[in-house]
């Protein structure tokens, strides 16, 4: 794949198009672009905190228009998957035991799922700023009974103001110890969570191109999906550290204003 021949366009959120919650150079003007040909496109993220709705309303205070029908989160992943596994001529409706935040809660409750603590088909685990010992007991027993370990993403921490936080990487090695039980994660870098964004979007894999600025995560889920795989230098990743992994992005730029038609004006490239 030359990258010529892209008609439809997934992106990573955090460091691609917005750090720390302000808009990066050329992040505006891409969306426009896309907006304006036309172009499929999802913007992914692997916190599933969030629904898409709350996610569009916060990157429009970042400046960022993204409407919530493009906006593609773990969560939304994960519901989708589960909905798959459910035999369409059972006329079943699955059951899960959820730990996360409304983001993941709607998807899955949208997905027809209902939420339950007797004896789920699935125990869900999520990110949450509340993870309680008496939820994660839950979890441990329901799996020990016999229900199967879902992770929306694997991130082992996140970010905060104080410093970084235990994530769901974290709960779920505490809950995998605890019952000798390793989930089936949705989430980056599972490819599974492109193939599903690239079916929301009916797109195909070797027109798609994939943003994002991490190699271990955005790059090497890109590349098993299939698709031409950007890497861009405004995130985690820097040009020596590509060097540490065996597989390579087929682009690297340093921000996503080199993807413009127009350049942008100001010298806001050297931002």
């Amino acid at each position: 794949m030359n990258g010529e021949n892209i008609e439809c366009w997934l992106t990573d959120m955090d460091g691609v198009l917005v750090r720390e919650q302000e808009a990066l150079p050329g992040a505006a003007e891409l969306l426009e672009q896309w907006r304006r040909q036309d172009l499929p496109y999802l913007v992914l993220t692997n916190n599933s905190i969030f629904t898409a709705r709350d996610l569009s309303a916060r990157l429009r205070h970042s400046g960022l228009v993204v409407p919530e029908e493009r906006i593609w989160t773990s969560a939304l992943a994960s519901a989708t998957f589960l909905a798959n596994q459910i035999d369409p001529e059972s006329n079943a409706q699955g059951s899960c035991y959820v730990i996360g935040e409304a983001g993941l809660t709607t998807a899955i409750h949208a997905a027809g799922f209902i939420m339950t603590e007797t004896n789920p088909d699935y125990v869900v685990v999520g990110e949450t700023r509340n993870y309680s010992f008496e939820a994660i007991t839950k979890a441990v027993r329901l799996i020990n009974d016999g229900a199967r370990f879902i992770l929306t993403n694997p991130d082992a921490t996140g970010p905060s103001a104080e410093g970084v936080l235990p994530a769901t990487g974290a709960i779920a090695s505490l809950i995998t110890k605890a019952t000798g039980r390793e989930p089936y994660v949705v989430g980056k870098p599972n490819p599974m969570m492109f193939r599903s964004a690239l079916n929301h979007l009916g797109a195909h894999s070797m027109e798609t191109a994939m943003i994002g600025d991490r190699m271990d995560t955005d790059i090497v889920a890109g590349m098993e999906a299939g698709m031409h795989t950007i890497l861009v230098m405004t995130g985690l990743s820097s040009r020596a550290s590509i060097a540490d992994f065996p597989f390579r992005p087929n682009r690297i730029i340093d921000g996503v204003y080199e993807l413009l038609d127009e350049p942008l004006q100001g010298g806001d490239e050297d931002d």
